[in-house]
């Protein structure tokens, strides 16, 4: 594989955060964290720093991470720059949402529904780990509600990963990669149908609010170091001489980021390594100068934007887009440092390519839309989908083309024929050639 490295580096990152959760906390009390982790129903927003602690969410993102490796190693995915789009979700989403026991009911949909097909697994097996965006479904069937159904939430769970790549495959379309997280938008309409089932059988979930405060300072550092180890190894330890990696993210600034845009394949290792590094800097920036907190869900937003700095996002294309909640926070009716409002502030980015193709005002008129629109969109799914701004996305996305493409008179971009689960089968090099992955 030509990107055999991405597994020992992830492996280096959980060695890092078992490490780090010993040192932080003990044993006994990481022990005690985990149960509460995996007994919780998980809805939005669910802190697991301040539910469990420090100790125990960094060995439960280890765990998910790892579980997740293990996955691709088996079914011999081939490693891309959406590898490490996947990589950066399981690792952020298992910091607040997501954890070692409600992640497998959607394998194991997705697993089904490869046989179904008579495909192999590793076709599906990145939607697979990306659907686990529910997971706080089979949480809240099996533990919560008055459900209390073990086998019942295990059950929904699979069906629910058995539907989803067909789902996303048809959603990716509508969307015209303007919105780069697809899968949180294939998850919001499914939950569109299961909440209000729940709701009709008396059983309907809420949102919650678990929200740690006083982790800045660590993760501040925790952060700083991730990132600038991030581009430090792009400047002089992929092979290149620095001169070569700085021209090489320079001309990766040029894309528009609209999806699928995979930037590891496109332009190497080591300038997409930079990118991470500096849009981790730019996020974690963004999160301390408006006086928010780090903990888990900014830091799973943090991890976000830099797996996918692998996968249609660079400085130029997000910046314009938190500019836009900026902007929105200054004139609507809450303030940046609340908790839904900072979240918004950091996964609003999936509305980068709006950015990238029509410019950066359109795409701070996308970002003042989105950070309005999140708020509302996450009653109706009851903090089920933990990918709530990929839905919101969505419907920006399919809202803002058709009038952005009369007005702005740009052409129009042609999508992709090939089968959305193509761009994950592949890791030769890609040459961009045309004027849809750079800008004009």
């Amino acid at each position: 594989m030509r990107y055999q490295k991405i597994y020992p580096a992830c492996l280096c990152y959980c060695a890092a955060l078992l490490i780090l959760a010993f040192v932080l906390d003990t044993p006994a009390n990481i022990w005690q964290g985990l149960q509460k982790i995996v007994l919780l129903e998980d809805t939005l927003i669910t802190d697991y720093m301040e539910l469990a602690g420090l100790g125990a969410t960094f060995v439960n993102s280890a765990l998910v991470l790892l579980a997740s490796l293990l996955i691709l190693r088996l079914v011999e995915d081939p490693l891309n720059g959406n590898t490490l789009v996947v990589l950066g979700l399981m690792g952020g989403f298992s910091l607040f949402g997501k954890n070692i026991f409600n992640m497998w009911p959607f394998v194991m949909g997705a697993f089904l529904y490869a046989r179904l097909r008579h495909e192999p697994f590793v076709k599906y097996s990145n939607v697979a780990l990306m659907s686990t965006c529910l997971s706080p479904i089979v949480s809240y069937v099996c533990f919560y509600g008055g459900w209390f159904n073990f086998f019942l939430g295990i059950l929904l769970g699979v069906c629910i990963g058995f539907v989803l790549p067909p789902l996303s495959a048809y959603t990716f379309r509508i969307q015209n990669g303007m919105n780069l997280y697809n899968m949180g938008f294939a998850c919001g309409l499914m939950a569109m149908m299961v909440v209000p089932v729940m709701n009709s059988m008396g059983k309907a979930p809420s949102t919650v609010l678990i929200w740690s405060t006083e982790y800045n300072l660590t993760l501040g550092i925790f952060m700083a170091v991730l990132c600038l180890v991030f581009i430090i190894v792009g400047f002089f330890f992929c092979g290149r001489p620095p001169w070569a990696s700085w021209a090489g993210y320079r001309y990766l600034l040029k894309a528009t980021g609209r999806a699928p845009n995979d930037f590891l394949r496109t332009y190497g290792a080591a300038p997409t390594l930079i990118n991470m590094g500096v849009n981790g800097l730019i996020a974690t920036g963004y999160i301390l100068l408006i006086g928010g907190h780090l903990n888990g869900p900014t830091l799973g937003g943090i991890l976000t934007i830099i797996g996918f700095s692998a996968y249609g996002k660079h400085c130029l294309n997000i910046v314009p887009i938190m500019l836009g909640v900026v902007l929105g926070g200054v004139t609507m009716q809450w303030n940046l440092t609340d908790p839904a409002t900072q979240i918004a502030g950091l996964f609003c980015t999936t509305l980068a390519p709006i950015a990238g193709y029509f410019g950066w005002p359109f795409g701070i008129l996308a970002g003042f839309l989105h950070s309005s629109v999140v708020l509302r969109t996450g009653g109706p799914v009851s903090g089920l989908n933990l990918y709530n701004n990929g839905f919101s996305g969505g419907l920006i996305a399919i809202v803002l083309y058709p009038i952005l493409t009369a007005v702005v008179r740009r052409r129009r971009p042609v999508l992709q024929d090939e089968d959305y689960f193509d761009t994950f089968e592949h890791d030769e090099p890609i040459t961009p050639v045309s004027s849809s992955d750079l800008k004009s």
